[in-house]
């Protein structure tokens, strides 16, 4: 009596161990692209060089956390969104919808308060801070315009995923793939002794 691995199963199991381990691997990768992604912005947040205001989404990422300028020839429209005032208390961000003297669009925060109404501002010359928003980036002002405090710099170990995420993340596929296989050996062990 000879006995037989299940070759179908056999397959499924080690393709399954293999995305896995491949998704580990990515994770690493990952982790250390954000690392060096963070450096970069780590560096040009020291810098006092400023760089053009961004013109299109193709610029946004290599602005980052620089220090620019703008200048916002009408305003249409305001918002208060949470935000964080450089001493760190809680309260409003107040961000000015612009338009730009040579078309486009850009927002402006303007400063922090702990009053969510918006502030009388009709625009002029801003300088300050590129920082991600939910829509592109925005323009950090600094100095605070229309009598408001001085926001909070954006801080570029905020982005949306830590490298230790990554780590972590590459931890858990490792070992679904260790005990995917060892639950496997071991159920595979067992149906031998049984033939």
């Amino acid at each position: 009596m000879t006995r037989r691995i299940p070759v179908v199963a056999t397959i499924i199991v080690l393709t399954a161990v293999a995305t896995m381990a491949w998704l580990g691997v990515w994770q690493l990768h990952r982790k250390h692209w954000k690392e060096a992604e963070i450096a970069r912005y780590e560096a040009a947040q020291a810098s006092e060089a400023e760089v053009p205001w961004p013109n299109s989404a193709a610029q946004y990422d290599d602005a980052l956390y620089h220090r620019s300028s703008l200048i916002c020839a009408s305003v249409s429209g305001m918002a208060a969104i949470a935000g964080r005032s450089a001493t760190g208390e809680s309260g409003w961000a107040h961000v000015a919808h612009c338009a730009l003297p040579r078309g486009g669009a850009a927002d402006v925060a303007l400063g922090w308060s702990t009053d969510p109404a918006g502030p009388a501002w009709r625009g002029g010359a801003v300088t300050g801070w590129v920082a991600g928003s939910n829509k592109a980036v925005r323009l950090i002002a600094s100095p605070p315009q229309a009598g408001l405090a001085q926001l909070a710099r954006p801080d570029p170990s905020n982005v949306s995923t830590t490298p230790m995420g990554h780590l972590s993340y590459a931890i858990q596929w490792f070992a679904f793939a260790t005990i995917a296989l060892l639950i496997y050996v071991l159920a595979l062990r067992k149906k031998l002794r049984a033939d």
